[in-house]
């Protein structure tokens, strides 16, 4: 079921904030027709001991979203800074104090025909949303490998948070919660394990920590990245980048997604086979404990990763 979109009362629009009523693109809009957009999906964590919002790795979005704009061709007039700034200053405008999720859109904003992304003019946009959890964290997701194919790097690449791309997504996901399933996990075209409708995979084997390499047709992901780090800098589990086997999926330890919806999400069953005993595995819930100990700001070495709202 999709999440109901409770939105702050401003949005950044066209060079402006404006009420979120007034942020609209037209149907002939060149993105709208040809899905020529790029965005991220930005957390705010509201921390009740100080009853401010921190955004997560926000330096690091931010700079993704711009790197990625060269895929598409895209040049907007917002620098990295600014689009920090306007980030920050849409939360400090919603006066929302709870959990929220922003979503930068870089897109191609002309009214012409054609599908090409040279010499089509870029807007840049930004709204807010209030957000809690996106999937079940605590009791394990029951998911399924997709009949459907992860797009390839030379196909859309995946790397890139493609508004078009995310086609691929719909399919799958709505092909597993039709079929009774929380989520999917693509496999590339080789049969190998690529990542979820829109997170990463982790598997767990012998103590050991598991994921698809960024030659996976994957998204280059932040969770991901903050997983990897806090797994072998603090909790001192190896970390292996490595092509991953379907039958893998079945035999493993434990499975987990990550991903700034998803977070730390553990998975208790893959096409109907129970991982370990059917429950969230110990080292899938030792990094949800210390991820969220991380994006609440309680942990002084990772308070680079936290900007303050308020």
């Amino acid at each position: 079921m999709a999440k109901h979109i409770e939105p702050g009362p401003f949005a950044y629009f066209e060079g402006d904030y404006v009420p979120i009523e007034k942020a609209n693109v037209s149907i002939l809009t060149h993105s709208f027709n040809y899905g020529t957009a790029l965005f991220e999906g930005i957390r705010g964590y509201h921390c009740p001991d100080t009853n401010n919002v921190l955004i997560f790795r926000l330096k690091e979005h931010v700079d993704r979203l711009v790197r990625n704009f060269a895929i598409l061709c895209m040049n907007v007039p917002e620098t990295r800074a600014d689009i920090e700034r306007i980030c920050v200053e849409l939360v400090k405008r919603s006066g929302f104090r709870e959990g929220v999720y922003l979503r930068p859109i870089g897109y191609k904003c002309e009214r012409s025909l054609g599908p090409k992304v040279h010499d089509v003019a870029s807007s840049f946009c930004c709204w807010i949303m209030k957000l809690g959890d996106y999937v079940d964290i605590d009791s394990g997701l029951d998911v399924v490998v997709s009949s459907w194919r992860r797009l390839s790097d030379n196909a859309i690449p995946s790397r890139a948070k493609a508004v078009g791309g995310y086609v691929n997504s719909s399919l799958a996901s709505s092909e597993a919660k039709q079929a009774g399933f929380d989520e999917a996990i693509f496999l590339r075209e080789d049969g190998s394990v690529s990542e979820g409708s829109a997170m990463n995979l982790f598997i767990v084997q012998d103590g050991t920590l598991i994921t698809p390499p960024p030659t996976a047709d994957i998204l280059l992901g932040i969770t991901r990245n903050t997983v990897m780090e806090l797994a072998s800098k603090e909790l001192g589990i190896p970390v292996v980048e490595r092509s991953i086997a379907r039958t893998e999926l079945y035999v493993c330890d434990e499975v987990f997604f990550t991903g700034t919806g998803a977070q730390v999400a553990p998975v208790r069953s893959v096409d109907r086979r129970k991982i370990g005993n059917g429950e969230p595995g110990p080292i899938s819930k030792k990094l949800q404990d210390l991820y969220f100990q991380v994006v609440q700001g309680k942990v002084a070495k990772y308070a680079h990763w936290c900007t303050p709202v308020y």
